[in-house]
């Protein structure tokens, strides 16, 4: 994948509530809102992928969707939430008393993330071992975790970007550009480490059109 290259699970946001006041000077939350939305495309793609599937009555590609819920674990699971918990929020706590139970809300939906994502893992390989008597599970369990982060993500967009905009320091915001500048999500553009590289290559190039780069169904 070119760096900077576009693709269809580029291109949408969390919520449309996420598009307002989306410009920032600050690198931090611009890459925030950068790597919600190659988010919410990936979950989106999930969605879209099953319910194409449904439709045709055939099964999906189980290499694929477990190569984009790998994403999902590996990337914004581990290092975008890492971030927001470690970094973001302890500077605004420090600053402000204003939706510190927000953040508690937030920072507990990133503890219950990792649960949630194995729970979604594993009716995927139930589904992919037990065939159809699975695929009801498999979805419920997909669109509950879809719901759940795409509220989290809005939550955050909506409030907790423009607290930090009003509220941090300069020297806040140096700490913190510098911090979201690395271990960039490569469906925002970004080179992918070394490690990674063949993933996303294999995810952008495997999901179908005009969702990525595949062969439509």
């Amino acid at each position: 994948m070119r760096s900077g290259e576009p693709t269809g699970m580029q291109a949408k946001s969390p919520s449309r509530a996420s598009t307002v006041s989306s410009v920032s000077t600050h690198v931090a939350v611009r890459v925030i809102r950068q790597e919600h939305a190659a988010l919410a495309a990936m979950l989106r793609s999930i969605v879209m992928l099953l319910e194409q599937h449904r439709r045709k009555r055939t099964l999906p590609d189980f290499a694929v969707l477990r190569a984009m819920l790998f994403y999902v674990d590996e990337f914004p699971e581990k290092r975008h939430h890492r971030k927001e918990t470690e970094l973001l929020f302890p500077k605004l706590r420090a600053r402000t008393p204003l939706s510190r139970e927000l953040m508690d809300k937030l920072d507990n939906d990133h503890a219950w993330g990792e649960r949630k994502i194995r729970n979604v893992e594993h009716a995927l390989l139930a589904f992919e071992m037990l065939g159809e008597p699975r695929r009801d599970a498999f979805e419920e369990a997909m669109g509950r975790y879809v719901d759940f982060y795409l509220e989290h993500m809005a939550q955050e967009e909506r409030e907790i970007l423009p607290l930090a905009e009003r509220v941090l320091s300069e020297d806040d915001w140096r700490d913190l550009d510098e911090a979201f500048a690395t271990n960039r999500d490569p469906l925002t553009g970004h080179v992918a480490d070394l490690e990674y590289s063949a993933l996303f290559t294999r995810i952008v190039n495997l999901v179908p059109a005009p969702i990525g780069l595949g062969p439509a169904l």
